[in-house]
C-alpha cells in the first residue's frame, strides 16, 4: 500500500467531529494478529497536545484526512509587492 502522509504533515481523524489536529511523526511496524506478517506501511504515529500534556497514539492511514495550512506556531507574513511603473 503506497504512503500517504509523509512526517511533520498536520491531520485528524475522519468522521469525528470532535478530534485533535495531530502530527505525522512516523511510519511504524505493526504485526498482524491472524496472519503474523509485519505491515511497514499502513500505520502511522501521531502526535498532539492537551493542556500541555504529550500524547501518543498509532493510527491507520485510511482513518486518517491531511488538514492544510494549520498547526503552526506562527503565521507567515504575506505581503503584497508594489508595482512602480516608472
Amino acid at each position: 500500500m503506497p504512503r500517504k502522509f509523509k512526517s511533520g504533515e498536520w491531520v485528524t481523524v475522519k468522521g469525528q467531529l470532535i478530534s485533535p489536529t495531530m502530527q505525522v511523526i512516523k511510519y511504524v511496524p505493526k504485526k498482524d494478529s491472524i496472519f503474523g506478517f509485519v505491515d511497514n506501511d499502513s500505520y502511522l504515529e501521531c502526535v498532539w497536545y492537551k493542556n500541555g500534556e504529550r500524547n501518543l497514539k498509532v493510527f491507520h492511514q485510511n482513518r486518517l484526512i491531511k488538514k492544510i495550512g494549520t498547526g503552526r506556531l506562527f503565521k507567515p507574513f504575506k505581503t503584497n509587492p508594489k508595482l512602480s511603473l516608472t
